[in-house]
């Protein structure tokens, strides 16, 4: 049987979390960023930096510096802010359907000073339809069919020549997450490893490739 700190968090994608209030303050050190970010219960990783995010964080390119950026399951906004911080000069779009985390990603990246991130849920109307490339630590819990129909819609908006950055726990499908993703058509390979967690690179080149049922 799950514990009540399992039952929590597998919420974290809930449109309303159900979790009281606990509001907490994550602070995101790295060599080029500072962030002091708001945190709350009902949201993805609320006590820390969790290492996967970090991984991509750390060992992900630098974004392109104008453009339209995805950061997909934003949670309270680590990367999308530190995107916006790194590329002032791009529109990051802040995709989550929680919420709490909408709500708290955009309050960080006002804290911050950050007017370029656009905090939304998928359905919003005002996300382009091509995007520049793509950042995401995606909610692998939610399920396999629906993450891979998640990614393959998201994956499917990218300009030819996009980029998407995805990192997974090895535990939580990282490799098979990486045969899938291969097997649809999609230029993929590992860019880092650490703690468990893997870091993929999807180019998709000058084309995009047509998915297959999942």
């Amino acid at each position: 049987m799950p514990c009540a700190h399992d039952r929590v968090s597998e919420h974290y994608f809930s449109p309303q979390p159900r979790a009281a209030h606990r509001p907490g303050l994550v602070r995101v050190i790295l060599p080029d960023v500072y962030l002091e970010l708001a945190t709350d219960a009902g949201v993805f990783s609320p006590g820390r930096l969790d290492p996967g995010t970090r991984l991509l964080l750390e060992e992900s390119p630098a974004p392109p510096p104008a453009g339209d950026l995805l950061d997909l399951g934003c949670g309270y906004g680590p990367i999308a802010c530190v995107l916006a911080a790194r590329a002032p000069g791009a529109t990051v779009w802040a995709v989550d359907v929680n919420e709490r985390a909408l709500e708290l990603c955009g309050r960080n990246a006002a804290a911050a000073g950050l007017e370029n991130v656009r905090c939304v849920t998928p359905e919003d109307r005002a996300v382009p339809p091509a995007l520049t490339a793509i950042w995401s630590n995606p909610p692998v819990r939610v399920g396999k069919a629906v993450l891979h129909a998640l990614l393959s819609s998201w994956l499917g908006r990218l300009r030819p020549g996009g980029q998407a950055y995805l990192v997974a726990g090895r535990n939580l499908g990282a490799d098979s997450l990486q045969r899938w993703l291969a097997e649809q058509g999609w230029p993929v390979t590992r860019l880092a490893a650490r703690s468990g967690y893997r870091l993929l690179h999807v180019n998709t080149l000058s084309e995009r490739p047509l998915a297959s049922p999942s």
